[in-house]
């Protein structure tokens, strides 16, 4: 099988090279050169403009859509629609709003265009791992697209599946971060408070490296914090800045409007917005969190 795919960041690299490797023929652009040239070193079919990564995809073209959500997403399809056909199908492997996933769907429907959303999980560690994948669209094209997902997956038959229609994808993907924010949360809370109770002397390394083996909260994120405290236990040079790329707000906004209440994804978002103010371990553990498994900036001391 074969695909275009619009944005070669460091994501977007690592699931061409795991579908080349699982023999589809990926045509790959971004618009800086070095970027591309340096995935079809591991044999992407480089593009140096979206007019070319179209003309090198055979009809009816798949074109996997990699870039940051909201205005470039829309800009993209503006650029690509007039040289699109009936028949061809867009991804949106990124967090976009569910609602304006919704919003594009039916627009492109008009056009004869196919519109499925791909909340997708598994950061930086997908390429070996694997991704996590909820896909939402029409039945007939994400059966199209069938090996495409086995390839990404875990395995064929896990880790990724159809959850409805447009927009149901990136919906869960936003509840599936706004759960992420707690657990991390509940971690760095923990461990700082370990780290506080200075007359024991904990290692902190140490008691990760227990609770990962038998324990009731052994999971990839406490696996993903012993490798970060190997690395800095008191992580001295990591500012107390905690980023938020947006699902979390619209998990809090979604549970407002549907009259739930959702205490812990909210106060965790608080907690969030509270690091830019103070100087705290649990925001330094939350920081290193994000870069460990999603490879996300973390602002060093100077």
């Amino acid at each position: 099988m074969e695909l275009g795919i619009v944005g070669l960041g460091r994501m977007g690299a690592n699931m061409a090279e795991r579908l080349i490797r699982g023999s589809h023929r990926v045509v790959g652009y971004d618009p800086h050169k070095e970027t591309v040239d340096r995935v079809v070193e591991k044999g992407l079919v480089g593009a140096y403009s979206l007019d070319k990564m179209l003309q090198k995809l055979s009809p009816p073209r798949i074109i996997w859509l990699m870039i940051p959500a909201g205005e470039p997403i829309d800009k993209a399809i503006q650029d690509m629609l007039p040289r699109l056909d009936r028949g061809d199908i867009i991804i949106d492997g990124g967090n976009s709003n569910y609602k304006d996933t919704v919003r594009r769907s039916m627009s492109l429907q008009d056009n004869g265009i196919q519109y499925v959303d791909v909340g997708t999980s598994g950061g930086i560690w997908g390429i070996t791992e694997g991704y996590s994948m909820m896909v939402g669209g029409s039945k007939e094209a994400v059966e199209h697209l069938k090996p495409i997902f086995e390839t990404l997956a875990p395995s064929p038959d896990k880790g990724w599946g159809h959850v409805g229609p447009s927009g149901s994808g990136h919906f869960v993907k936003m509840v599936h971060n706004g759960i992420e924010y707690g657990l991390m949360q509940s971690f760095a809370e923990g461990f700082a408070l370990m780290n506080r109770k200075k007359e024991f002397s904990l290692d902190l390394k140490q008691v990760a490296e227990i609770w990962r083996y038998g324990s009731v909260v052994r999971s990839w994120l406490l696996d993903l914090i012993s490798q970060a405290l190997t690395e800095d236990a008191n992580l001295t040079d990591v500012e107390p800045y905690v980023a938020d790329s947006g699902e979390g707000r619209w998990a809090v906004f979604e549970a407002v409007d549907q009259d739930l209440a959702t205490p812990v994804i909210t106060l965790s978002l608080l907690q969030r917005l509270s690091s830019r103010e103070k100087d705290d371990y649990v925001d330094k553990l939350l920081a290193v969190m994000r870069e460990q498994f999603g490879g996300h900036d973390v602002k060093r001391r100077k």
